[in-house]
């Protein structure tokens, strides 16, 4: 039996955040959808849904023309069954991946994330799937007092904290 390795970039926006997991039945778009509106009302977001039984077609939703496009192109270019990649703008995985988490069909989340991220892949003759994800670079240090207190402050400052 053969299996090939394919690294497979996340195209977007740097100001796009995403949500990538996995699902098992024909209705996550439309809970994933729902999840993401009742979270979030006026969410900008796009989610697209990778079937891997019957008609094995990439299913698309979202509020938003240009987000629903792009998970689309993601979810074609990971062509993964059972996945689905959720593209959203002025709104943050934090404020969603609760809700996205307690859909029934959503079995594993990948990543959440704005960085830039490479998705491991593996193929074989009877399809393919996610491994892993690369989210992001690598540390360059350990925190100290100084990023302690910048890091405090910034949560402060967008309102996480009090």
């Amino acid at each position: 039996m053969k299996l090939e390795f394919k690294l497979v970039p996340i195209e977007k926006d740097g100001d796009t955040n995403f949500i990538l997991g996995q699902a098992h039945f024909i209705k996550t778009i439309e809970d994933v959808h729902e999840a993401m509106v009742t979270s979030v009302p006026g969410a900008k977001f796009g989610v697209a849904f990778c079937e891997a039984s019957v008609e094995r077609l990439i299913r698309t939703s979202g509020t938003d023309d240009a987000m629903v496009e792009g998970a689309r192109k993601n979810a074609e270019a990971l062509a993964c069954g059972h996945t689905f990649i959720i593209m959203m703008k002025g709104s943050y995985p934090i404020n969603v991946l609760n809700a996205i988490k307690a859909v029934p069909e959503v079995c594993n989340i990948f990543c959440a994330t704005a960085n830039e991220t490479e998705v491991v892949v593996a193929e074989t003759p009877s399809g393919r799937g996610i491994m892993g994800v690369i989210d992001g670079k690598t540390p360059l240090g350990v925190e100290g007092p100084e990023n302690v207190k910048k890091r405090k402050e910034f949560l402060r400052k967008i309102g996480y904290k009090m």
